[in-house]
């Protein structure tokens, strides 16, 4: 017998999306975070910001989104914006295509701010992987265009975000009454690396480049981990050179 949960679809739910510098949650960095907050089924909220990540973006990922280092140049940083977002996800179940990838992200900056980051979440890629196993692909555009869900501004946060809550409310209405067992919301995982702070001497070094070459937000050094500001001297020094 089916318990009480498999029997109702999830109305209210955060769907959220992110965008990022690269494929590494360890590594890489966010740069965009677009969400919506639906209850009921009604959109009551939403969230979308993005993140300065204090380097220059990847050609590919310029590419890819349409985020420009001028776009985000203003942005307030990763600390900041993950604070705001973690408060808009409330105790709300979260949905979102290929969730792991976004919430590797997200899990990996809350842990460097000491944010309480633990969630209940429905994957979309997953469910069309279970009920529409025969589709040769099954990534989000692929699943706009198989049920006609319009999204013009792909691979920006926001927008695939929205996509994604359409596609799950299309799932829902194709398959939920027949495999309502399938959408059971699952806890989301993921373990995060042991993070090791800047140094001291990493600090110094990098707080007098910075301050040499003229390059601002200085004021979020104390947040970088040992990889992070060793990277981040190397490609100051690449590009700018060493301090005379």
């Amino acid at each position: 017998m089916k318990n009480n949960m498999q029997k109702e679809r999830i109305t209210s739910f955060v769907c959220f999306d992110i965008e990022t510098t690269g494929l590494s949650p360890e590594s890489d960095k966010i740069i965009e975070i677009g969400a919506l907050k639906v209850k009921d089924g009604k959109i009551i909220e939403y969230f979308n910001e993005f993140i300065n990540p204090l380097m220059k973006l990847p050609g590919h990922i310029i590419r890819l989104t349409g985020i420009t280092d001028e776009m985000i140049r203003y942005a307030e940083t990763e600390d900041a914006v993950l604070g705001q977002f973690v408060r808009f996800l409330e105790d709300y179940i979260v949905i979102g295509h290929n969730i792991g990838f976004d919430f590797s992200f997200v899990k990996r900056a809350a842990k460097r701010y000491h944010l309480h980051f633990e969630k209940t979440g429905i994957d979309t890629l997953t469910l069309c992987r279970k009920l529409l196993p025969d589709l040769e692909s099954r990534s989000l555009a692929s699943m706009c265009g198989y049920y006609n869900i319009i999204n013009d501004n792909a691979h920006r946060a926001y927008d695939d975000a929205k996509a994604t809550a359409m596609l799950y409310v299309k799932l829902c209405n194709e398959f939920f009454s027949d495999k309502p067992e399938v959408f059971l919301p699952r806890p989301l995982q993921y373990k995060v690396k042991k993070i090791q702070s800047i140094t001291n001497k990493q600090k110094n070094y990098l707080l007098d480049l910075m301050k040499y070459h003229k390059i601002e937000n200085i004021q979020v050094i104390d947040s970088l981990t040992r990889n992070e500001a060793s990277r981040m001297i190397d490609k100051i020094i690449l590009e700018k050179g060493r301090i005379i």
